[in-house]
């Protein structure tokens, strides 16, 4: 269907900036992150910031995840469960944890391969802040992808007065400097 507009129908061609395209064309590729051989067995990585979750992040989740179990959701349910007011979703407890630490673990690049003896350790509630560190419990190179290693790390995540709240093995493929 053609418009019957012809201001439409005459959009006016936006010359490239020559700046612009001598950037792209200068641009690299920048390696970020920690490579293999910085993940030695043993070594310990404290996730910077933290985050505080909020109610809004609770109902957005769950909402978003479609994990409708009211007692995310619904304070009458919550308390009938034993707890103060509406819980963290676990869910988005792990997330935000996991989240936390892929800047000094896997920034660098390569295939998530999953996580092992997740345990949640209490529940979180909106307007605590969580924060996560690592320590890296093993690595060895990958057998079947030259260049890369499989590393795994045991996180944990810790509220604001340092209550263990979640813990958790998490390995992925890691690049290999070179």
């Amino acid at each position: 269907m053609t418009s019957t507009n012809p201001a439409i129908e005459r959009v006016p061609e936006i010359p490239a900036d020559p700046v612009v395209a001598r950037l792209k064309d200068e641009a690299r590729l920048r390696a970020r992150g920690n490579r293999y051989e910085d993940f030695e067995p043993g070594r310990r990585f404290d996730h910077h910031w933290g985050r505080t979750v909020t109610a809004s992040d609770n109902t957005m989740f769950s909402v978003l995840t479609l994990h409708y179990n009211p007692q995310y959701t619904n304070e009458a349910v919550a308390r009938a469960n034993g707890h103060p007011g509406v819980p963290v979703n676990p869910l988005l407890v792990f997330n935000t944890v996991f989240g936390l630490s892929v800047e000094d673990l896997s920034e660098g690049g390569g295939p998530f391969l999953g996580v092992d003896e997740l345990a949640y350790l209490r529940p979180v509630y909106p307007g605590e802040t969580l924060y996560a560190s690592s320590v890296v419990v093993s690595r060895r190179p990958a057998s079947n992808r030259p260049g890369y290693g499989i590393v795994t790390w045991h996180t944990h995540g810790t509220n604001q007065q340092g209550d263990a709240v979640i813990e958790f093995k998490r390995t992925n493929l890691v690049r290999m400097r070179g």
